[in-house]
């Protein structure tokens, strides 16, 4: 299945290598130059086709497992405060995603949507530390079953120049269910509780809704519970 906001994209894509196809065939008669041009031409339709899907995968988050938003390499995994939502210190891990990873973004975790806002900016590489703050993202925070509260942010590349979310506040949300897409190279940046046993490490390659980042303790916590 492809995005919903993305299916036009598509068929412009579709559309446009079609015309540029046949313009090939009808004017051009070198058949050493025709054959590699459409055949990369095909390889592209292929390639956006697989770039805007929306995979279906069995999920393994829940209101306590935290499940990763997009598949893609674990490029940074610290301790730090983060002052726009939670306003605490917490653990943030980053998840890189390249031209070739599927870019559709998925819930973390089980809960209610509390916090959402968009922000318009520059367009440094994805895995460059200061992206997080001044390149286009949203951020999106989450308030679990148990209390808890997550926050995550989609931070778009170099080459990203749209990010969708589908948050709406209030709603209730359900891991492993689309929640937006950022388009070409990007970077999901998520903010756990400082008692969230990890299960992950820097350099491991993980898959949006089937992959675990972290699970949260049973039970009360003050590290975990935000007021």
């Amino acid at each position: 299945m492809i995005d919903r906001n993305s299916r036009s994209t598509v068929a412009l894509v579709y559309g446009l290598s079609i015309v540029a196809a046949a313009a090939l065939v009808c004017f051009v008669h070198i058949s050493w130059l025709v054959w590699p041009l459409l055949a990369l031409l095909l390889w592209f339709c292929v390639w956006q086709t697989f770039f805007f899907r929306v995979p279906k995968r069995h999920c393994n988050g829940s209101g306590s497992k935290i499940s990763s938003v997009a598949d893609g390499k674990v490029v940074i995994i610290e301790k730090t405060f983060e002052k726009e939502y939670l306003k605490c210190e917490c653990i943030q891990v980053s998840v890189y995603m390249n031209f070739f990873d599927v870019h559709a973004n998925f819930w973390p975790a089980d809960g209610e949507v509390s916090y959402y806002k968009y922000y318009p900016g520059k367009h440094l590489l994805a895995f460059k530390p200061k992206a997080s703050e001044e390149n286009e993202h949203s951020c999106t925070g989450l308030t679990l079953p148990g209390g808890e509260r997550i926050f995550f942010k989609q931070i778009a590349g170099g080459f990203a120049r749209r990010i969708v979310c589908y948050a709406h506040r209030s709603s209730a949300v359900k891991a492993g269910e689309q929640c937006g897409i950022i388009k070409f190279g990007s970077r999901i940046d998520l903010f756990l509780p400082l008692d969230a046993e990890l299960k992950v490490a820097i350099g491991d390659y993980v898959r949006a809704c089937e992959s675990v980042i972290a699970e949260l303790p049973a039970g009360p916590s003050s590290a975990a519970r935000q007021k």
